[in-house]
C-alpha cells in the first residue's frame, strides 16, 4: 500500500553517538586520520599499509514506521474481504472500493471500513480526501481495528484530515501497540524517546521497541540495537546488540547493514568475518549509503577482507564524495595515480552515478540512505 507519512521524530539518543564510535580498527565518519605505516598496524588494524576507514551508519534518528494500514487481516474465512483486498493487490482500486463501501454499510466490517480510509488517503481509485480518510480510519479505530487506530495516530500527529492532535494520537498508538501492532510499538517508542509529547523514558521506550523488534520490525531491531550496544535504558549487551543488527541487516535495513559489517570487520559481539562485512558493504554502497561506499573504499583500496582494486575503491570514493561524502584524505591518494588510472576511475564513478540516478527517477524518489518521513 502507499506509504503513510508520518511525523519525523527526532530521537538522537537512538543513533550511535560521535564519542562512541564503533570499536573497531577503521576511522569513523568526521575523523580523518594519515594511514599508519604497516609496521605499527595494531591487533584491530586493517591487515593493510593503511587502515581502512569504520563503516559506521549514518547518524540519524530512525525513522517513524510508515507502512499503512493493512486491511489485508481481515479473516481470511470471510470470502467477501478477500474479495476487497484481493480487488486491491490486483491494482483493482475502484472495484476494491465499491467492494468495501458495500461491506461497510451493510456490515459494518470496520476492516472493509480501514480500506476506505486507506484508498481516499492515498488517491487510489478516488480522489485523496484525509477528511474522509480520517472519517474511516475513526470508524474502524472504534470497532477495534488496530491497523486503521494506526493509521488515524499517524494522520493525528501530522495534522492530515484535520488538526494535529498529539494526545490522541498517543492514545490511538497505545491502543494499536496494545492489540499486538509492532509498527505502533515502535512509533511509540519513538514518542518516548523525543520527550516533548511524552516524558522521556527510555525504559519504557526499550520495552516498546522490544515488542516491535520480537515481531520482526526490522526499524525497531535497528533501534534496540543501538540501545543494547550503549545500554540505554537496558543493560549493556554487545552480542544481543549484534544479533539484533543481524535480523535488521537480514531484513534488508540499510544502517543495519552498515553497522553489522563493523562487528563482523573487528569480531565485536561475533566471530571475525572480514569477507562476510566487505559483502554487507557492497550490498548497503550499491543501495546509495554513502558512508558504505567511504568505507568500502578504503578496504577495495587497501584489499582488507577482499582482493585490491583500486580503481574500484576509488570508484566509490568518488561516488560517495558525489553524495556529500567526502574524504580529502582519499581525494591525496587518488590525486597519486596515473592519468589513465584517474580516467578509469572518473569513468566508472559517473556510470554509477548515472545509473542510480535514472533508477531513482524511475523509483520516483531518492534511493540513497535510509528515507525520513516528513510530516
Amino acid at each position: 500500500m502507499k506509504v503513510l507519512r508520518s511525523l519525523t521524530v527526532i530521537a538522537g539518543c537512538l543513533t550511535w553517538a560521535a564519542s562512541a564510535t564503533a570499536q573497531i580498527s577503521l576511522t569513523p565518519p568526521g575523523v580523518q586520520t594519515s594511514p599508519p605505516a604497516a609496521s605499527k598496524a595494531a591487533p584491530k588494524k586493517a591487515p593493510a599499509p593503511a587502515p581502512a576507514k569504520a563503516p559506521t551508519a549514518a547518524k540519524k534518528a530512525p525513522p517513524p514506521a510508515e507502512k499503512p494500514a493493512q486491511p489485508a487481516e481481515a479473516a481470511p474465512t470471510d470470502p467477501n474481504a478477500d474479495l476487497v483486498y484481493g480487488a486491491y493487490q490486483r491494482g483493482q482500486y475502484k472495484t476494491a472500493f465499491d467492494l468495501a463501501s458495500k461491506r461497510a454499510q451493510e456490515n459494518n466490517d470496520p476492516k472493509a471500513m480501514t480500506m476506505l480510509g486507506e484508498l481516499y488517503a492515498n488517491a487510489l481509485g478516488v480522489k485523496r480526501d484525509y477528511a474522509k480518510a480520517a472519517e474511516w480510519y475513526q470508524r474502524a479505530s472504534e470497532r477495534g481495528d488496530r491497523e486503521a487506530m494506526f493509521a488515524l495516530a499517524m494522520m493525528r500527529l501530522s495534522g492530515r484530515g484535520g488538526n494535529s492532535n498529539r494526545e490522541q494520537a498517543v492514545k490511538l498508538l497505545a491502543s494499536s501497540a496494545k492489540l499486538g501492532n509492532p509498527k505502533a510499538a515502535y512509533n511509540l517508542a519513538l514518542l518516548y524517546l523525543d520527550g516533548n509529547t511524552l516524558p522521556q523514558d527510555l525504559r519504557r521506550a526499550a520495552e516498546l521497541l522490544r515488542v516491535a523488534a520480537d515481531a520482526g520490525n526490522a526499524e525497531a531491531q535497528y533501534a534496540l540495537a543501538t540501545f543494547y550496544k550503549e545500554g540505554t535504558g537496558v543493560p549493556k549487551d554487545l552480542e544481543r546488540a549484534v544479533r539484533l543488527l543481524q535480523a535488521a541487516a537480514l531484513a534488508d535495513n540499510v544502517d543495519a547493514e552498515v553497522e553489522y559489517a563493523i562487528a563482523l570487520f573487528n569480531g565485536t559481539g561475533t566471530p571475525k568475518n572480514q569477507p562476510a562485512a566487505v559483502a554487507l558493504l557492497r550490498k548497503a554502497a550499491r543501495q546509495n549509503n554513502a558512508i558504505a561506499q567511504n568505507r568500502l573504499a578504503w578496504l577495495l583500496i587497501y584489499g582488507a577482507g577482499a582482493p585490491a582494486d583500486k580503481i574500484e575503491g576509488f570508484k566509490w570514493h568518488l561516488v560517495a564524495k558525489s553524495a556529500g561524502k567526502g574524504d580529502p584524505k582519499l581525494d591525496e591518494m587518488l590525486s597519486e595515480l596515473s592519468p589513465a588510472d584517474r580516467a578509469k576511475v572518473q569513468e566508472a564513478a559517473e556510470r554509477w552515478t548515472g545509473a542510480a540516478t535514472s533508477k531513482s527517477r524511475l523509483d520516483g524518489g531518492t534511493s540513497a540512505g535510509h528515507p525520513v518521513a516528513k510530516p
